[in-house]
């Protein structure tokens, strides 16, 4: 044997048998220590090896920073139906003498307090139908809630709590900043477990799973680019906060993905500067004020690579633009691919949603795109409303258009003729509010409040907002049969 493999063999023998010499006394040095010892321990093996940070995060602090803000949300959820007396309304008139029949059930989840006011952000699906909202904060103390306002199209609401004192808000993080496999923690009551933090990293971002498409009718446009977490979420856990290990919001817990309905490996989270966005406009004006780029787009892969002789797979695909929108009036074309919305990348279009649903209508993004021929190039792009407007409503003009959680528009000379009706207003759009807990639906045409006659949507408004006794109201169904629904304040 020469002197290079006698001397390869017995390096060999020496570190296989100091391998298990160092487990043991490593297993008998650790054997009844504290956490804080081997945290130390291994923030000191971790600068002898070269290692940047602790092997094992302390999530101690960040805990403790979070857990008094968030809440137990349970609600009551209440479905009316009103039989109408044929009998009595002959003699006294359509509505008289009819009858309620109510259906009860209940819900729960979680939500995150934000200000020292009383605000609370949580998701819309907890909510949407509830009939009443109770509110429990750590310390049990428990109050009723109401709903300042709500968005299907990122699943998020925020509720009000009045006469609570040392409330603890979080505060905000910037979720552009998380990166993968970083360290997090989701702070809920998942099966009406109280206060329960769970741990994980951030296993990806910028996630379309087509959950708010499922929920969602065909009117609402969900925004979808999730934080995906290994960080057990259970049901209960809605609307939850996602924390990073300086005790920061960086986002709202909202789903997970199972087979089971439990657990399973993964959830999400709405990050937290779509939510900052979302929720100082339900504060602000009890609804979202959304801007729009105006573009049909699609995900760049191999096979539309090769189809539109693409050079890359970076950008999203423009696959149409509409006419007289932002992205129309700024010059981008169908075929263009947009690289970014200002400084930030976008490769899916998860990720540039999710840029321009932090917009305004009104706001101007710097858009780099690449053109057709090749060549790219930067526009300032001022984005519009749905409506193409780029002016923002303000509080009295949302006023006379929403009440209740809904929206309404007036009746056409057509639509009165088909229905055979010559008064009415029609319902537009409907999110969580006493509205949708009736069954009220997008297209309903509501012809009478509490008898009285409605010709304009505002004065419908100024009716439902000004309530404050029972309501009656005679409608119109989408497939045009009438009937009544009714309620108490």
């Amino acid at each position: 044997m020469n002197r290079k493999l006698f001397l390869a063999v017995i390096g060999v023998a020496v570190v296989s048998g100091t391998l298990p010499l160092a487990a043991y006394l490593t297993f008998s040095r650790n054997y009844g220590r504290t956490s804080d010892e081997l945290l130390d321990g291994n923030r000191y093996y971790a600068k002898t090896v070269g290692l940047k940070g602790d092997i094992l995060p302390d999530l101690t602090q960040a805990s403790q920073m979070s857990i008094n803000s968030v809440v137990h949300v349970t609600t009551k959820v209440v479905s009316t139906t009103f039989q109408r007396d044929m009998f009595q309304e002959f003699f006294y008139g359509p509505g008289a003498g009819g009858r309620e029949f109510k259906q009860y059930g209940s819900g729960a989840g979680s939500g995150v307090i934000i200000s020292s006011e009383g605000y609370i952000v949580t998701n819309n699906h907890v909510i949407e139908n509830a009939s009443e909202i109770h509110v429990i904060l750590n310390d049990n103390a428990e109050y009723t809630a109401k709903i300042v306002g709500a968005d299907p199209s990122t699943d998020l609401a925020v509720l009000k709590i009045d006469g609570a004192s040392n409330l603890v808000p979080m505060k905000f993080g910037n979720s552009d900043n998380l990166k993968i496999g970083e360290w997090v923690l989701a702070v809920g009551n998942p099966f009406n477990l109280t206060s329960t933090v769970t741990a994980g990293i951030v296993s990806a971002k910028a996630r379309n799973i087509n959950l708010l498409s499922e929920r969602s009718d065909k009117n609402i446009v969900p925004i979808e680019s999730f934080i995906q977490t290994d960080a057990a979420v259970n049901p209960g856990n809605s609307g939850g906060a996602l924390v990073n290990t300086l005790g920061e919001l960086v986002g709202i817990n909202t789903a997970i993905a199972s087979q089971t309905g439990a657990f399973s490996g993964y959830s999400f989270a709405i990050p937290v500067n779509l939510v900052e966005k979302v929720v100082k406009d339900l504060i602000d004006y009890g609804l979202v004020q959304r801007a729009y780029l105006g573009v049909q787009i699609s995900s760049i892969n191999q096979e539309l690579k090769e189809k539109e002789n693409l050079p890359n797979l970076k950008g999203v695909y423009i696959n149409s633009v509409v006419d007289g929108g932002s992205a129309d009036k700024s010059g981008l074309k169908t075929g263009d691919v947009i690289l970014k919305i200002g400084v930030k990348e976008v490769n899916s279009p998860a990720q540039l949603q999710e840029e321009i649903g932090k917009q305004r209508p009104g706001d101007k993004v710097v858009v780099t795109f690449r053109k057709k021929n090749g060549e790219e190039e930067t526009k300032d792009v001022v984005l519009r409303n749905k409506d193409g407007e780029t002016e923002l409503l303000s509080k009295e003009e949302i006023a006379k258009n929403f009440a209740l959680g809904a929206t309404f528009v007036e009746l056409s000379a057509k639509e009165k003729k088909d229905l055979n009706i010559s008064y009415g207003v029609k319902v537009k759009t409907v999110s969580a509010g006493k509205l949708k807990t009736l069954g009220i639906t997008e297209g309903t045409i509501i012809t009478k409040v509490n008898n009285e006659s409605i010709e304009t949507v505002e004065e419908l408004t100024e009716k439902l907002n000004g309530v404050n006794r029972g309501i009656l109201l005679e409608i119109v169904t989408p497939s045009g049969a009438r009937d009544y629904k009714g309620f108490g304040l």
